[in-house]
């Protein structure tokens, strides 16, 4: 059996650079922001775990079935074998080692991962409010005072900042290439820090079921130069039209596959609004939002 055992980190080294080969062209495995680069090291060394069990019991079954096949007559043959210490210690020692090596990874890179805490960085980061619709993505940027739908414009190299409503039922927005998935509720403000390290085009989705538009709620992320984020905004701005409370009931409506939008302006107060569409009234006439919510990277 000791032979077989030789071959193991072999076949582990060759497993692992298969899987390392095949990650370009996956957003997750091939992540193109520092959030997505250490979700994506969680889970290599997660797999990597579950490769020191997963390859020596198929060795095993492999190795037991050649040693112990009916033919050969030099296997011993001991049909009152009881137990082994040293069997009974790996079968339940690793395993618990493995889980206790996870969970200290997990809550390790749950806590330096918190999506409220920000991303370092010298320069300063672009905030952009999110709103997410029946069936489509609204992105306004206060600080540049514009607008768009179904398109996020970013700044590569630069933290954005995300603070998220809905304006209907839970979804979740979820840019694979830059990492991590925040839930997006009605009432409640979710907040996300990301970072695309040079420009691309990415895919952002919503991965939460959320009526029979979900398939198609997905929009274009662009991560750009500081010089091209800076000319779109000034062109975004020379856009006449204004995205108004009136005109966002409108684009509010349910319907799929909203054609990209730009505005020059918008209701500076469209996003409160849409949080406190949602506000809990109490009996003293009082009212209250939803308690922000949380998740993690």
């Amino acid at each position: 059996m000791s032979r077989v055992f030789r071959f193991v980190p072999a076949m582990a080294l060759v497993a692992l650079a298969v899987l390392l080969n095949s990650c370009q062209g996956v957003a997750l495995l091939d992540p193109k922001g520092p959030v997505g680069v250490v979700n994506r090291d969680l889970l290599m060394i997660a797999l990597g775990l579950g490769f020191l069990v997963v390859i020596p019991v198929i060795a095993m079954a492999f190795w037991f079935a050649i040693r112990y096949r009916e033919a050969n007559k030099k296997a011993t043959y001991k049909p009152h074998w009881e137990g082994s210490l040293k069997v009974e210690a790996v079968i339940w020692l690793v395993p618990i080692a493995i889980i206790v090596v996870l969970s200290y990874l997990t809550w390790v890179y749950t806590i330096s991962q918190d999506p409220y805490k920000p991303l370092p960085s010298n320069e300063k980061p672009v905030r952009v409010q999110v709103i997410s619709t029946d069936w489509n993505w609204l992105f306004l940027y206060p600080d540049q005072g514009v607008a768009q739908i179904n398109k996020l414009v970013l700044p590569a190299g630069v933290p954005v900042t995300f603070d998220m409503t809905s304006s209907s039922v839970m979804t979740s927005f979820f840019i694979p290439d830059l990492g991590s998935q925040m839930y997006v509720m009605a009432g409640m403000k979710s907040h996300l820090n990301l970072l695309a390290s040079k420009p691309g085009a990415f895919t952002g989705k919503n991965m939460e079921y959320s009526g029979n538009g979900y398939d198609s709620m997905h929009f274009q992320a662009v991560a750009v130069s500081a010089d091209d984020f800076a000319k779109w905004v000034n062109e975004t701005k020379a856009t006449p039209s204004s995205l108004t409370w009136n005109l966002f009931q409108q684009v509010n409506k349910p319907q799929k596959d909203y054609p990209i939008t730009a505005w020059g302006s918008f209701d500076p107060d469209l996003f409160t609004k849409v949080v406190g569409l949602f506000e809990v009234h109490h009996g003293d006439g009082t009212s209250k939002g939803l308690e922000p919510a949380t998740s993690t990277h």
